[in-house]
């Protein structure tokens, strides 16, 4: 591996016009094709399997034309203070707006609150609801500025009016001032790290060329693929904070090979041969991460997971490709690790520190406290992820959003009309299709929800033409996320257990509410599976990288430490509300149900990075004669000061969507901001040196024949010693017939 990629960097560095020309015309053509394509709003969302998709399912086969699973639009309405609804003007205006509904190309239907007893019993709230033949998410810009221009409207006559619904439900947005404070931050950092502007532009560039082609080419996929905004969201962090990464920690051991007094073109090799190897690794443990999504088996995360990985494969192939070809660009401009304007305003070499720099010093104090450091390192994420045990999972609904938001003062108005319950409807389906008396098994039904807790509302069954199949709908007392709620879904399917065995009527819960709880329960099922097939196949990897056994293991277990942490300051900040106010988090609720399994995808693939880099400096030096305690020492002078650069550059990247305004962008930032920070900090800077101080040698063993069956990628750059080794032998043999002669 080495070898090879010794031999590409050294292409790239000599062909540099026209690596770098490939380049440009990709990014050309896939803005081109991004600027022409069609534009694909927001992606569908289906959960394959779960009782809450087969009932819409089956409502689409047995209602045809009904639109199930279609969006739905909500405009509640309040009267001014001593006013009431029923007041002539005030109807006036609901009537209007109703008739204004009813045009729009994708309405199927609009009620009238009026004739839905939709009007709450003091008279001051009522509300009307809009059924759309598209999913929320899937619907027209101009059906949603219909929907918002209507409330405009009736508000313009003195009534309080909020629009609510997952008809508004748009493309989540991040916060583009926290993105360009948090590239800024990365800018300051890569100056500081690699000791002039010129070096610290070359990560910044690749990881904005290399995002540009990501997203890019996913704006030209995802109307056929059917991709949303979501996808790019997420392309657009992990592309970002990888890109930066990779290319930084080939440029920073491209200025130490030129401090060993190697040429540019060999340094550029030579980079590329050993930092491009851990580069190759390390993204290909966040390719295995984001891609193992699929096993989930839900589209919307398969989708967005494929095509962050792809950005992250664009992001390696340039960092192995474009950087050499940059810094032969560059010339002198990026120069060897320590060497600075000399004091007569000349170049030279600065002159050796008296002491040794942080990272040896921390190393050092490792080495001789391993035992104390890996116990308070331990204990202090421990702790911190105590949270993690109270973790309650849902999906954001408009309960969820900020105060100033039409969609929670919706929510609100609607919940103090008609109670919290309103706001998250379940829709019960009866399949009588084997059942002898279809309307008995459905009174069956009716009746046996009435006598449930948590229940304020039961309309009666309505059948459709064929009459073998109703639909109930049932209004909770409890809010859409609350466990109230939840064990009220589960009631209700254990009642239609007993109901079909004695009427053969099948009975299933759906709607917004009961899907929101399956998608949970379908993450939580496929957690323990993903996490075997992401870390199995990652441990694999590391084994061959490493040639060792406990190396990975003791790489994955930290790994489970650092995103457990990371769950509990999650649970902590945005459930229990600790510190939500210092990021903008204005209301608590249940953790978005993907973020753990997301979370583990994500974070697995970014520690991996900072173990990769970190320890294969240190294997490259014990494989070169160094005692374990040396390499640990070796790797931190070389690695330490870059890997921490690294975790702060992801850190700043992934901090600037905290001000993203949707809570679940919002919630993904700082999740993985402080995950990076536990892993990169604590983890491979503290209880890694400690594990490995205590280990020893056996650190590094591996049985022989394992040994002998694994391939030798030879990411430390062995080859490229042997090779310096041979050719330094065949100039001694040439020397000696010379002087034989």
């Amino acid at each position: 591996m080495a070898t090879f990629l010794y031999k590409l960097g050294r292409f790239a560095f000599r062909r540099r016009h026209y690596v770098a020309l490939i380049w440009v015309a990709l990014l050309t053509l896939a803005g081109v094709g991004a600027a022409s394509a069609p534009a694909a709003g927001s992606t569908s969302f289906s959960i394959p399997g779960v009782e809450a998709q087969k009932a819409f399912d089956l409502l689409e086969q047995r209602f045809p034309g009904a639109s199930a699973d279609g969006g739905t639009g909500r405009i509640v309405f309040k009267a001014p203070e001593g006013e009431k609804m029923t007041d002539a003007a005030n109807r006036a205006t609901v009537e209007k707006t109703v008739k204004a509904l009813g045009d729009g190309s994708e309405v199927v239907s609009v009620t009238d609150p009026f004739t839905t007893n939709a009007v709450s019993e003091d008279g001051t709230v009522a509300y009307t609801s809009v059924k759309y033949d598209a999913p929320g998410m899937e619907l027209a810009d101009s059906t949603r500025d219909a929907l918002e221009t209507a409330g405009d409207q009736a508000r313009a006559t003195g009534l309080t009016v909020d629009v609510g619904g997952d008809a508004l439900q748009a493309g989540a947005e991040p916060g583009a001032i926290g993105e360009i404070v948090g590239l800024a931050i990365a800018a300051v950092v890569l100056v500081i790290t690699l000791g002039s502007l010129v070096a610290a532009g070359l990560p910044l560039l690749t990881a904005i060329i290399g995002v540009g082609i990501g997203v890019s080419t996913i704006t030209v996929l995802a109307k056929a693929l059917d991709l949303g905004d979501t996808t790019s969201t997420l392309a657009l962090m992990i592309g970002l904070a990888v890109g930066i990464d990779y290319a930084l920690f080939i440029v920073s051991r491209y200025r130490s090979e030129l401090a060993e007094g190697r040429d540019r073109e060999e340094a550029v090799g030579r980079a590329t041969g050993t930092a491009g190897s851990a580069v190759v690794f390390a993204g290909l443990t966040v390719v295995i991460a984001l891609a193992g999504l699929a096993v989930v088996n839900v589209p919307m995360l398969t989708k967005m997971g494929l095509a962050a990985a792809g950005t992250v494969v664009v992001a390696v192939l340039i960092a192995l490709t474009m950087i050499p070809a940059l810094l032969g660009y560059a010339g002198k401009k990026v120069k060897a690790t320590g060497e600075k304007r000399g004091p007569t305003g000349g170049k030279g070499p600065q002159a050796k520190p008296a002491r040794p720099g942080p990272g040896v010093r921390w190393a050092s104090f490792v080495i001789r406290r391993p035992a104390a450091v890996l116990l308070l390192g331990v204990l202090g994420l421990g702790a911190i992820a105590v949270p993690a045990t109270q973790l309650e999972l849902g999906l954001p609904d408009d309960g969820s959003q900020p105060t100033s938001t039409t969609q929670r003062r919706a929510y609100d108005l609607l919940s103090e009309g008609f109670g919290p319950g309103f706001n998250g409807p379940l829709m019960i389906v009866v399949d009588a299709k084997n059942s002898d008396d279809p309307k008995a098994a459905a009174t069956s039904v009716t009746d046996g929800i009435k006598g449930l807790e948590d229940v304020v509302t039961v309309t009666p069954a309505m059948f459709n033409k064929a009459g073998d199949t109703a639909t109930i709908t049932v209004i909770p007392d409890s809010k859409p996320s609350s466990t109230r709620t939840e064990d009220l879904v589960h009631a209700i399917r254990d009642q239609g257990t007993d109901v079909r065995a004695d009427t053969g009527a099948q009975v299933l819960v759906t709607g917004t509410t009961a899907m929101n709880i399956d998608f949970s329960q379908k993450l939580n099922d496929a957690l323990i599976p993903y996490l075997g097939l992401v870390v199995g196949l990652a441990f694999l990897l590391l084994i061959v990288v490493f040639r060792s056994i406990l190396v990975p293991l003791k790489a994955a277990l930290g790994f489970l430490l650092s995103v457990l942490a990371a769950l509990g300051a999650v649970v902590a900040v945005f459930q229990w509300g600790w510190l939500g106010g210092l990021i903008g988090v204005e209301e608590t609720g249940p953790i978005m149900s993907m973020m753990p399994i997301f979370m583990v995808g994500v974070v697995f693939g970014l520690a991996m990075d900072y173990e990769v880099f970190l320890v294969t400096r240190m294997r490259e030096a014990y494989v070169h004669g160094e005692s374990p305690s040396q390499a640990i020492v070796t790797g931190f002078r070389h690695s330490a000061k870059v890997v921490a650069a690294a975790a702060i550059i992801m850190m700043a990247v992934f901090g600037g969507f905290i001000s993203s305004s949707e809570s679940m962008i919002k919630m993904i930032g700082f999740g993985l901001a402080i995950a990076v920070f536990f892993d990169a900090f604590i983890v491979r800077m503290a209880i890694v040196p400690a594990v490995l101080a205590l280990l020893g040698k056996k650190a590094w063993w591996l049985p022989k024949w394992l040994d002998r069956a694994l391939p030798n990628v030879d990411v430390e750059g062995e080859g490229l010693r042997t090779r310096d080794e041979a050719a330094a032998s065949r100039d001694g043999d040439e020397d000696r017939e010379l002087v034989r002669a």
